[in-house]
């Protein structure tokens, strides 16, 4: 006997009501989006990216086999309906017939079909590809980590590994098309957040034929992958322009009001976009908090300026790095020193006063945004009961890391046992920040003079300094080129365990794992972590236990300052003709990415204009709970 799981439309008065009083909308034949761009992707391959501005592409222009809609409830998308057995243990779903593969012209080029995940599948767990996010298969599908290491090996001319199944084939691991329209999942265990899961990139399907002819050039620029979504990507010049196209054979194509998406790269473009929207040249622009006070003090710009939405799909902390890469004029080794003890990771994390730093983006509101977990609040709850409550997060959550006394004090004690090791003070601290995120660098000013000021320059010596604006992670953090910097981390699926994913075994946020295999002072702290992590990730179905076992990990993780808690995602002024209440809504996955269900304004969106839509938004999600 299997569970019927066909989600349900939620009421078209009930959505409407959300985004009435925003405004004239557009929505004409030239309904034209246009905005600049200061960072350029370096691949369009949403089956191997992580990183967001490039996994953007593909949540626009592939679809997936669920989506959610305004208010943050499920829906069939490729899938037409789903079924889960009574075990939990196998997902079968009806894709949708009739959906077509188009090339960047626009071009049909063949139906999609159940073949096209399980290719996407095999090309995401084929080591060669490099996928950045295949741990979200890993203990999930059916021997999809075991397909995957049995191609792992120590020695590129040789296929011996020791421990590997080198006999494992790909048709033991759980994806599966049954018919051209049917799709089967197998899970390795009973895994409660799996549906959420399938909106996140790596579960996108991909046309088969095109993978194996291209194989790592696939998604190397727009004429390299097909489109099934709500757009195709039709212009692709680097660090020029890029043209998102509706397509008008989409089979949501209704729902998708602005025609087309004009991103045109400009390195200034935090300097100049504001200029230009006021212009009306373009349609977004940040409004940076240098300039911030000016605009809301104007009576015309005042009206053109509204904030982006508060979000709990992204958190943000600081990143110790346990592995240090950067040059000798940074002393490495002297910091690897300090940061394997636990005295000196704890100064810092008392002595940072994130309301004091946060003022900088969020000047009238800065608490709002602080965050004293990794999990954010409202992110996942149990009867009510929100995660960041359950067990030893719940005094985390209620309190303050910042304590002025109590940082002196592990101050003086992490000096006097540093310098019975041979540590030389101030302990240089690199702190690198991407020049093209709007008050990053005045940000990192502020976190450098409090810290010094309360620490004092005797003990640390913070230097900030600018990284490339192009390809900012892969030439700073996963390289290990900083000692204490501001990281974020999106969530993949509606569960705890998504947030301990950059803090795991081969992770390119801190290296805390390389510390632990080498034995450094962190070593028993970090074994211990992961073993409370394990324990948390072996309890797939009591919820109210697998939460309190998360939160007795994560806990543990602030109480030792392996990493520092910061905020949730940066609520910042912008000038917008989009509402961002019209769009996708889930705090994971690329969902809140998308510009499917948005309206194109006449003018930008007012502060009372983006308040209402707000209160609508939270009003018509209330009343969707009550009637649950």
């Amino acid at each position: 006997m299997k569970k019927k799981l066909v989600a349900l439309a939620v009421g078209l008065s009930l959505i409407a009501s959300v985004f009435s009083g925003c405004g004239k909308k557009g929505g004409s034949d030239d309904s034209v989006y246009r905005k600049l761009y200061s960072s350029e992707v370096t691949t369009m391959n949403y089956l191997v990216t992580n990183l967001e501005n490039e996994y953007t592409i593909g949540a626009n222009v592939i679809d997936t086999l669920v989506e959610y809609d305004s208010l943050g409830q499920i829906q069939p998308s490729l899938a037409e309906s789903w079924e889960m057995s009574e075990d939990g243990l196998t997902y079968t779903f009806k894709l949708r017939q009739g959906q077509k593969w188009y090339d960047y012209e626009g071009n049909e080029v063949a139906d999609v079909t159940a073949d096209d995940f399980v290719s996407a599948a095999k090309y995401l767990l084929t080591p060669a590809n490099e996928s950045g996010t295949v741990q979200n298969y890993f203990g999930i599908i059916k021997n999809a980590d075991e397909y995957y290491n049995s191609q792992v090996t120590d020695d590129p001319e040789t296929e011996e590994v020791e421990g590997n199944n080198l006999d494992i084939d790909f048709s033991e691991v759980g994806v599966k098309a049954l018919d051209n329209y049917t799709l089967q999942y197998t899970l390795a265990q009973p895994t409660p957040y799996f549906l959420s899961s399938l909106t996140y990139v790596c579960y996108m399907p991909a046309y088969g034929p095109l993978l194996d002819q291209l194989g790592p050039e696939f998604g190397t620029d727009n004429t390299k992958m097909y489109y099934n979504g709500a757009y195709i990507l039709s212009e692709f010049a680097p660090q020029e322009k890029h043209v998102f196209t509706k397509n008008e054979h989409y089979w949501d194509a209704d729902k998708v009001y602005v025609t087309k998406i004009e991103e045109t790269y400009n390195s200034e473009a935090l300097t100049l976009a504001p200029i230009m929207a006021e212009n009306n040249e373009i349609d977004y622009a940040e409004i940076g908090a240098d300039i911030a006070d000016d605009w809301l003090s104007d009576s015309n710009r005042s009206q053109m300026v509204s904030k982006t939405r508060m979000k709990s799909s992204y958190s943000y902390f600081y990143s110790f790095n346990y592995d240090p890469q950067f040059d000798a004029e940074y002393e490495p080794d002297n910091w690897k020193l300090a940061v394997n003890n636990e005295n000196f990771r704890q100064s810092l994390k008392a002595g940072l006063d994130r309301i004091k730093a946060l003022t900088i983006s969020e000047p009238q509101d800065p608490k709002a945004r602080v965050s004293n977990t990794i999990n954010p609040a409202n992110f996942v709850d149990l009867n009510g009961k929100d995660y960041t409550e359950f067990g030893d997060l719940a005094a985390i959550t209620s309190g303050d890391s910042f304590d002025e006394k109590a940082a002196l004090s592990y101050k003086e004690k992490a000096m006097t046992e540093l310098k019975a090791e041979g540590a030389t003070f101030p302990v240089k601290i690199l702190m690198p920040y991407n020049p093209t995120t709007t008050n990053w660098d005045k940000e990192c000013v502020v976190v450098e003079q409090q810290l010094e000021a309360l620490l004092g320059k005797d003990y640390i010596d913070i230097i900030v300094e600018a990284g490339p604006g192009t390809d900012f992670l892969s030439q700073v953090r996963r390289v290990g080129k900083y000692a204490f910097m501001l990281c974020n981390w999106g969530a993949d699926y509606a569960d705890p365990q998504t947030w301990t994913d950059p803090f795991t075994a081969e992770n390119s946020y801190n290296f805390m794992d390389i510390a632990m295999n080498n034995g450094d002072g962190v070593a028993d702290t970090v074994k211990e972590y992961y073993s409370l992590v394990d324990a948390a990730k072996a309890i797939p179905i009591d919820i109210n236990a697998r939460y309190e076992a998360f939160a007795k990990a994560e806990a543990y993780l602030i109480q030792h300052a392996l990493a520092v808690p910061y905020s949730i995602s940066s609520t910042y002024f912008v000038v917008t003709k989009l509402n961002p209440f019209e769009g996708q809504y889930a705090p994971f996955g690329v969902s809140v990415l998308r510009y499917k269900g948005q309206h194109l304004l006449d003018k930008p969106m007012s502060m009372d204009e983006f308040n209402k839509a707000q209160d609508d938004w939270k009003a018509a999600r209330e009343k969707l709970a009550a009637q649950k």
